[in-house]
């Protein structure tokens, strides 16, 4: 995707590699009362479009890794005001990994951490994660919601053999149990082909699906 015309200044900083000037500029937000989600939600796209950059061939391995450690440096500094809600796990119980044959976790981690401020409990069995771990899981945990994360386009086959194999688990209800798929690459034609309900680019629309599937669990419970 080409970069947007108007980036906000973090965005903008973080693109840059702008250290200092990004992480003054989120201390002085986080102070003013501002919302913690905006700001992440603008980190996210200086670091998607720092990718775009080094796909291009624009950037080297050490910009990405700078753009991964100024964000990691961001999220240190949001946390604290990431305030639970409500108590853990009332919103909803999550299985959540990076599947077997990748090793990010910056998405997955951000994920999580949204997750469990907005009340959900979390189980993250952490990276590369194989379809029969995430089997052995539901079974123990019986889950409301398995989020399967993967960047790159190897994890697709991972995740689509996850999926097939925890709905073949005689359980209906355990088989029946939503799938969000999740990462910088996954698109509506992605989640068709693995097989998930639902998918997400980003952390933030991760967690707003996953409000969505309880709420509606929930009417329909009621």
């Amino acid at each position: 995707m080409n970069e947007p015309a108007e980036l906000s200044q973090l965005t903008n900083f973080l693109l840059e590699l702008e250290e200092d000037q990004a992480l003054d500029l989120v201390k002085v937000r986080l102070n003013a009362g501002q919302d913690p989600l905006a700001i992440i939600q603008e980190a996210q796209l200086g670091l998607r479009l720092v990718g775009e950059r080094y796909e291009k061939g624009q950037y080297y391995v050490m910009g990405m890794m700078m753009a991964g450690e100024i964000f990691r440096e961001i999220m240190e500094l949001i946390q604290p005001y990431m305030q639970v809600q409500f108590s853990d796990g009332e919103q909803g119980n999550i299985l959540l990994g990076t599947v077997k044959g990748d090793i990010h976790d910056i998405g997955k981690n951000i994920f999580s951490l949204m997750l469990r401020s907005q009340g959900f409990h979390v189980e993250d069995l952490g990276t590369e994660v194989p379809p029969s771990r995430f089997v052995e899981e539901t079974l123990r945990l019986k889950p409301d919601v398995i989020a399967l994360s993967g960047l790159l386009t190897v994890s697709y086959e991972t995740m689509k053999a996850t999926v097939q194999q925890v709905r073949q688990i005689g359980d209906a209800r355990i088989a029946a149990t939503p799938f969000i798929v999740g990462g910088g690459t996954v698109n509506e034609m992605v989640c068709a082909y693995i097989g998930a309900d639902y998918w997400a680019s980003d952390a933030v629309a991760g967690v707003q699906i996953c409000q969505q599937i309880i709420a509606a669990r929930s009417q329909q419970t009621g």
